[in-house]
């Protein structure tokens, strides 16, 4: 927890392994006279990122995989995701959205663990460094102060009841600096969205300066660009228009938007830095997420299916895979070259395995693996809405070691290019419609604006936002955007309707932001820091909703 992240620098994979025989701890000297241990400690960053069982230890909880499960612990809370059952399915606590997400429960602890174990090497890289870093010390507290705010924007977006743009002095999380005392942090209320906002773009400011003329070896460091990028989901947040498109137009520079043969690679979909990947993380062969629990505690695991002849992967061979919401498939043209990252439910009204399995050819090249996985696997009985968008590795169907090894992408030009078009269009709508339809166009050649705009997204954010909003949500699929757009937008859930494939008993329709997307903080932290105040536990609904009509 935050009030207690004070007391010991972490462990990690790349540090560091000198302890004290007294206290089992690094303490600060030891760190800083350990021959490469800055360097060491700046890897460290990004490279716990994922790969180890970071909240469980020697656990092997399917969603203690790191950055990536936050990715669907926040999207299976709307709309976009369906997930097979209320049962099996190891994301089904955020799915249901009740009281399990409440401050006493285990779960809640986890991003708890997560978040402020990682702003924690941020803050001993920093710490290292000085207020002042010197040559030699200024890229790592670049690394240092772009990654922190990061992580802060995602708890801010987590945890405050409402965005910047709504409401400035909403709470988010308490604020750790590297300068923080233990006492004080025992008394460490929540910022408010204004003053966490400040301490990010002041992060910010520092990277961009700090990161002036660095040159990473790969996409797995984050470095002036990335930093732009983040001033830009800034920006969009708290909704000053011009400095968002300022950012979003700065961070493009030197990428290119993904090509449909990248988009649907079969070996390389989404698993691979490209040019269009601005930032990701890579799992790797040594991470005990892949080489412990038959690599089933990963996010390979989670959204890789077409690995069925290992038989293993909860995606492939146990649970079923995650699907896109039906109604949302069903809104995407058959021009548009992205519906292929997901299986049209109109196989499964074919008549014969032979028919489906030839079917099944353009979507992947093992038809017979993913036949098994949609009938023999799912709960569902079904290949309709089956995601294809993350691919194994190299094309690799049988040995899960290999497949889940894979690259996951933080940060595309694709999410700059939508940034850079709604404020655009929030200072010139006009502009804004161009712009996001030249992007479109690369999707869909055919692309006309103004067709997506469905009866339940409400009228406050008008149809040129509901656009935007459309084309994150199909482009961003998957990728942890979805509970965020959903909060800043104001918009709700909608899981019941005609031919809906959410499971039954949370087939929810609300048509405003859910209580449920802010999250608790772990009662231990409350406990312990007497300033920290919280969120209330949130109650589900009970039962489906009516069916929603949609227009």
């Amino acid at each position: 927890m935050a009030a207690l992240a004070l007391t010991a620098v972490t462990t990690l994979n790349s540090c560091i392994k000198e302890i004290d025989p007294q206290s089992s701890t690094v303490t600060r000297d030891q760190a800083a006279a350990a021959p490469g241990a800055f360097e060491n400690f700046v890897a460290s960053i990004t490279s716990s990122l994922n790969g180890d069982f970071t909240y469980g230890g020697s656990s092997h909880y399917p969603w203690d995989f790191g950055y990536p499960s936050f990715f669907l612990q926040r999207d299976v809370m709307g709309s976009d995701i369906a997930v097979e059952t209320s049962g099996s399915e190891w994301y089904t606590t955020w799915y249901t959205s009740g009281t399990g997400l409440g401050p006493t429960y285990a779960v809640c602890q986890l991003p708890w663990t997560y978040y402020y174990g990682w702003i924690k090497n941020c803050n001993t890289v920093l710490d290292l460094a000085g207020a002042e870093p010197d040559e030699e010390h200024a890229t790592g507290a670049g690394i240092a102060y772009a990654m922190r705010a990061m992580f802060y924007m995602d708890l801010a977006r987590m945890y405050a009841p409402e965005t910047y743009a709504r409401n400035q002095n909403a709470e988010t999380v308490p604020i750790v600096r590297e300068t923080l005392g233990l006492a004080e942090s025992t008394e460490n209320p929540r910022a408010t969205n204004k003053e966490m906002f400040e301490f990010i773009l002041s992060d910010l400011d520092k990277a961009e300066t700090l990161l002036a003329g660095y040159k990473r070896a790969d996409k797995f460091t984050p470095d002036q660009s990335v930093v732009y990028g983040l001033k830009a989901r800034a920006y969009l947040t708290m909704e000053d228009w011009a400095n968002a498109e300022k950012y979003a137009k700065l961070a493009q520079q030197g990428y290119t938007v993904m090509t449909a043969d990248q988009y649907l690679s079969k070996t390389e979909g989404f698993n691979k830095p490209n040019d269009s990947w601005m930032f990701g993380l890579t799992y790797r062969s040594t991470d005990p997420n892949i080489t412990e629990n038959d690599a089933d505690s990963s996010w390979g695991s989670q959204m890789i299916v077409e690995v069925s002849g290992s038989e293993c992967g909860y995606s492939a061979n146990y649970v079923g895979p995650k699907r896109i919401d039906a109604h949302l498939f069903s809104t995407i043209p058959e021009t548009d070259f992205r519906r292929m990252c997901w299986i049209d439910p109109a196989l499964d009204e074919m008549e014969t395995k032979a028919e489906i399995l030839e079917a099944l050819e353009p979507y992947t090249d093992d038809p017979a693996g993913v036949f098994a996985t949609g009938y023999n696997v799912s709960a569902r009985a079904s290949l309709g809405c089956i995601e294809l968008k993350f691919r194994p590795k190299d094309g690799e169907h049988l040995n899960q070691y290999t497949a889940f090894t894979v690259a996951v992408p933080l940060m595309r030009v694709e999410e700059m290019k939508l940034i850079e078009a709604e404020a655009a269009g929030m200072q010139d709508e006009a502009r804004g419609i161009q712009l996001l339809t030249e992007f479109a166009k690369t999707r869909d050649e055919n692309y006309e604006y103004g067709t997506h705009n469905e009866a339940y997204y409400n009228t406050s954010t008008g149809r040129f936002r509901n656009e935007v909003w459309w084309q994150r949500r199909v482009e961003l699929w998957g990728e942890g955007f979805a509970t965020f757009d959903v909060k800043r937008l104001e918009k709700g859930v909608i899981r019941s309707y005609e031919g809906t494939n959410h499971v039954d008993g949370y087939q929810w329709n609300q048509q405003s932001v859910p209580q449920w997307m802010n999250l608790c903080i772990v009662q231990s932290e409350t406990n312990n820091n007497s300033a920290c105040t919280n969120n209330p536990t949130p109650v589900a609904p009970v039962g489906n909703s009516d069916p929603f009509t949609w227009e």
